[in-house]
This record gives C-alpha cells, sequence and structure tokens, in this order.
C-alpha cells in the first residue's frame, strides 16, 4: 500500500511512524505535530525522515496538503482514571476539537483516532458524534503482556487482533516469576489492617497491591507506582515503602520493560532520561495495536 502524506497529530515519540513501517505502508511523507521536547528527540533519534510541525494549534499556518491520513491520540488527561475527569473542560481534552477541525479541513482518505474508555457514556457519545462513527475497543493485552484497553475511532471497519499470548514473564529482563502489582494509596487501619475510607482519623498509607494473576501487566501510566513487580505473594501489604525493601521484596518496571510492554523495539527511548521515558511510554500508544489497526486499512 502507498499513501501520499501521512499526518501524526499529538505525536508523541512517534509511535505511528513505527506502526506504518511494520504494516509496510509505504508513504511520501510523515507530518508530525507535537510540543514535548522529550518526545520530539526520541522521535528524531530515530527517524531522520519526519517532518517536524509543531504546535497543532498553529495548524492554519502549515504548508502541507494531499493527506491520505490522519491519525492521533488526543491528550486524554480530563478523560483519565487518574485525572480530575473534567471532561471537556480541560484544556488538554479541549484539543479534540482541534483534531476534528484539521480533519474536516484536510479531508483524508483514512482516519485513526485513540483515547481512554470514559467514566461516562455522555462523553464517548459527544466523540461519537463528531468523528461520525463509534468506537471499537481493543486491550492491548492482545498483542503485549500489559492490560491497556482503549477506544479506537475509524473510517473503516476493524476487528479484534489475534491473541499472541504473551505474558509478562516473556518481557522481563530478571524476576521473571515475580507478580504484577501497584503501589496504592489506600486508609487502613492499623489496628484491624483493614480498609476505613470514611474515617477521617485513618492516613493514607501506600500499600502493594500485589495480583494473583501472574500473566499481564497493570495499564503503564506516567507514575511509575501503577505498574511494578513484587515476589510476594498475592494480597495487599501495608506500608510498602518502610516495612518491604525496593529491589528485594518489589521494584519498579525498567525502561526495557516499559518499552516491551508498548511493544516498542528495545532501546528505542533512550535518547533521554529514563523519567522522560517512563512519562512519554505511560502517555504512548502500544504499537503493535496500531499495526494490526493499519492492516486493517490496507484491506479497505
Amino acid at each position: 500500500m502507498k499513501l501520499r502524506n501521512v499526518l501524526s497529530l499529538f505525536d508523541g515519540m512517534a509511535c505511528g511512524r513505527i506502526a506504518l513501517e511494520r504494516a509496510n505502508i509505504d508513504f511520501d511523507n510523515y507530518y508530525a505535530s507535537e510540543i514535548d521536547k522529550h518526545c520530539i528527540a526520541v522521535a528524531k533519534d530515530n527517524f531522520s525522515d519526519i517532518k517536524h510541525l509543531g504546535d497543532v494549534n498553529n495548524w492554519r499556518e502549515w504548508d502541507i496538503q494531499e493527506i491520505d491520513l490522519i491519525m492521533g491520540g488526543s491528550p486524554c488527561q480530563g478523560f483519565a482514571n487518574q485525572g480530575k475527569r473534567l471532561n471537556f473542560e480541560d484544556s488538554r481534552s479541549k484539543l479534540f476539537f482541534t483534531f476534528v477541525e484539521i480533519l474536516n479541513h484536510f479531508q483524508p482518505k483514512y482516519f485513526i483516532l485513540e483515547n481512554v474508555i470514559m467514566n461516562k457514556k455522555e462523553w464517548t457519545a459527544i466523540i461519537n458524534e463528531y468523528m461520525g462513527v463509534e468506537p471499537v475497543r481493543i486491550n492491548s493485552n492482545l498483542v503485549s503482556a500489559q492490560n491497556r484497553p482503549r477506544y479506537y475511532w475509524t473510517n473503516f471497519e476493524i476487528s479484534q487482533p489475534a491473541d499472541k499470548k504473551i505474558v509478562l514473564s516473556d518481557i522481563l529482563e530478571k524476576d521473571n516469576d515475580w507478580r504484577p502489582t501497584s503501589i496504592v494509596g489506600r486508609k487502613i487501619n492499623p489496628k484491624t489492617m483493614k480498609r476505613e475510607d470514611s474515617n477521617p482519623d485513618v492516613p493514607y498509607t501506600q500499600c502493594l497491591q500485589v495480583k494473583k494473576d501472574k500473566s499481564k501487566a497493570g495499564c503503564l501510566t506516567t507514575v511509575q507506582k501503577d505498574s511494578c513487580i513484587s515476589k510476594l505473594e498475592a494480597g495487599r501489604y501495608f506500608d510498602c515503602f518502610n516495612n518491604y525493601t525496593q529491589g528485594v521484596d518489589w521494584r519498579y518496571l525498567t525502561p526495557i520493560e516499559y518499552e516491551r510492554l508498548q511493544t516498542l523495539p528495545d532501546g528505542y527511548t533512550k535518547a533521554v532520561s529514563d523519567n522522560q521515558r517512563f512519562k512519554m511510554m505511560g502517555n504512548g500508544w502500544t504499537v503493535d495495536v496500531i499495526t494490526h489497526i493499519l492492516n486493517e486499512m490496507k484491506g479497505v
């Protein structure tokens, strides 16, 4: 398949560019709109042919045309469980409407929009109305060792990816028998060791919550403690930072493990600091999900 020009909005670290390559889709130009300097550094470190456009809000100044594919994941912080869920009042989530303006202006042959699973159906309904289609829900756990359900809006039919049956132990650099876990603030009464969320006298403490199922990591976010691993048996462990030893009883995932969970090449994000690597991968796409969607597009 050959495309004229591809426009990637909110491009991040150019996951879309990797997916095009894996799907064997040729194109004349890959245009990317991104403002995060660290993401741009990673994109440039891996691809010298990307044409960077800068801030999406300046799209009327772009000298581009004949766009065959527009894809992007507009910022989700206004919808995500970890955020304040401000809906379209969040300045970042309002950028969805900028995506729509650009889509309407360029009228590409194909489009792909990704976003989180939203708590309120009316939020999804607004996006459905503007996009003119309903989303397909795909969980990254079909192509990686990470549970990461997302919505994908396209103007062509897409199916579910085949299950590659990848498990967490397949991608870990070490400690392959450890369990997925997260560190969560909970109000635990130290006398009873029970949750008392409504008790103002019980302070929050950080607890290790070790999962019984070893097969899949939790959804990667920009916060490392949301997805880590532990050698402990399944259960909740009180005051993990004081009672349990990092590197012995539990540990954070490494940058390479993050990359593998997002189906990126090993070392793809090495051009920036580890903190920035974790942040951009927590915000990023699972590349092999996008590759699957692009392969579906080829059949249209």
